[in-house]
């Protein structure tokens, strides 16, 4: 069994927002990721986009529908 992931293996965290700049997750969800349940991981990766650009950063995670 996959997990679905944002990640895109730039993991460094953007000091102003505490995001991941590769993914735009924080460090907890980073953290966690692997003990979320696949409907709380699909939440968070929905977030991503509006949160990066809220953060005003490059959006490199793929919205999927």
């Amino acid at each position: 069994m996959t997990q679905e992931t944002p990640c895109t293996a730039v993991c460094i965290i953007d000091p102003k927002t505490s995001l991941c700049l590769g993914c735009g997750r924080t460090l907890g969800e980073i953290a966690r990721w692997h003990r979320m349940d696949n409907a709380e991981r699909r939440e968070v990766m929905a977030e991503l986009p509006q949160r990066m650009a809220d953060a005003g950063l490059p959006s490199t995670v793929a919205t999927r529908e």
